[in-house]
């Protein structure tokens, strides 16, 4: 990936930046968190359905470990570089130290895109990849879960891969599983009803009623359409929805449950009858009250940030605010709730997945919910009061914490040898 000001690993650096600029931290601590602590790149042959070989390239780095083994998903996606692993590495690093859950980071990716593939060759492509990168991962050192492009499926081959080489079920090293072999209730709607949860806190701050907020959602996957879903059982009216073939608007508000229904037998929202096209970039700048970016890495930048009429920001995605935006955006009082807090309910009930797994013990969906629900609500809470203190935007606040936490653990271990 070129550098730029868009370079996901060069925004995650600045935004690092912008926290420990408030922490009075040793230089050479702050470096040791800065980079990278493990790298593996992986170049492996795949079978072709039609019996040809195809190699493939992929990356799992582990970012930071003090806190606990490194947590984070898998990606398939034809644009991943290992700039882009590497950011994600180090928000999932910040995202687990921020809801307090005994995590590092870490990230994967493969460079392919899963679309032009055969369910076979994903299959053949996943298992040959968890053989690549088993040196590394592992129940106690490294556990994976689904991203952009993977999910409980792909989740499934990976642990019976892991499982094969180890001899016996290996449950707890990945989640995002089917609940048939170990996954938890609540799992797949975790990051989007996290989505909420976070709204729901800076609705309750900033004064705003559920029922007189337009909500405008970029990306309608696992993670937007439950966040479009949830805001809507709120009792906010939900205007705008998108994918990757483009947008669908409706003024009067979209029926996200129907829609959701469409969008699983159909594949995209744009034939839904129930609105009109619209294209991604101007569902950006839609007039609303609240925008929920869950699709891709900077989709607003400094070329759309003042166009965009939104108050609030809640971030679904990772990194979809460069930094050059969201200084646009605190200049116009928007309030943007970042990423490694809006969406750590994915990561959050992970955690609880790998618990049950560790334990052979499993919860109730209500028991998830209200577990993640308490913990999104104190993460919220804890960033609010570190951005009065401050006085700083939320993202720097809540990166702040995060860099805190995590450096306090690194004193404490202290540096072997």
């Amino acid at each position: 990936m070129a550098k730029g000001p868009n370079n996901p690993w060069e925004i995650a650096q600045e935004q690092f930046n912008n926290a420990v600029a408030y922490l009075d931290l040793d230089p050479g601590l702050i470096e040791f968190m800065r980079l990278p602590q493990r790298e593996l790149s992986v170049n492996f042959p795949v079978r072709m359905d039609d019996g040809s070989l195809k190699m493939v390239s992929g990356y799992r780095v582990q970012h930071n470990t003090v806190r606990g083994p490194a947590k984070g998903g898998i990606r398939y996606h034809q644009d991943v570089s290992i700039d882009e692993v590497r950011a994600l590495a180090m928000w999932m690093t910040w995202k687990c130290a921020l809801v307090n859950i005994p995590y590092g980071g870490a990230k994967g990716g493969v460079i392919i895109d899963p679309r032009t593939l055969s369910q076979d060759e994903i299959e053949n492509l996943t298992r040959r990849f968890t053989s690549e990168i088993a040196i590394i991962i592992g129940p106690d050192s490294d556990i994976p879960a689904p991203d952009m492009g993977t999910n409980p499926q792909v989740m499934a081959w990976l642990m019976d891969t892991y499982s094969m080489h180890a001899g016996y079920t290996v449950n707890a090293v990945v989640t995002g599983k089917p609940v048939e072999i170990g996954g938890s209730l609540g799992r797949n709607d975790a990051t989007g009803v996290g989505v909420m949860f976070s709204a729901r806190q800076a609705m309750q701050k900033l004064g705003m009623d559920a029922e007189s907020c337009r909500v405008v959602v970029q990306g309608f996957g696992n993670v937007g359409s439950v966040s479009a879903r949830e805001m809507a059982a709120l009792g906010c009216k939900v205007i705008a929805v998108s994918d990757v073939y483009g947008g669908l608007y409706n003024a009067n508000g979209l029926d996200v449950r129907d829609l959701i229904r469409h969008v699983r037998e159909t594949g995209k929202v744009i034939d839904y009858p129930g609105g009109e096209e619209i294209s991604n970039d101007d569902l950006l700048t839609l007039d609303c009250e609240i925008l929920i970016p869950a699709a891709l890495e900077n989709q607003i930048t400094d070329k759309n940030a003042d166009e965009v009429k939104a108050t609030l920001i809640v971030e679904g995605a990772n990194g979809p605010t460069t930094p050059a935006a969201d200084r646009i955006l605190q200049e116009k009082g928007v309030t943007v709730v970042p990423d490694i807090l809006a969406n750590a309910g994915g990561v959050t009930v992970s955690y609880f997945e790998w618990v049950q797994g560790l334990q052979s013990f499993f919860w109730s969906e209500a028991e998830i919910f209200e577990r993640l629900e308490r913990i999104m609500t104190n993460a919220f809470n804890d960033c609010w009061a570190m951005k009065e203190k401050k006085g700083v935007d939320m993202r720097t606040a809540a990166s702040i914490l995060a860099v805190q936490r995590v450096a306090e653990a690194a004193n404490l271990r202290g540096f072997y040898p």
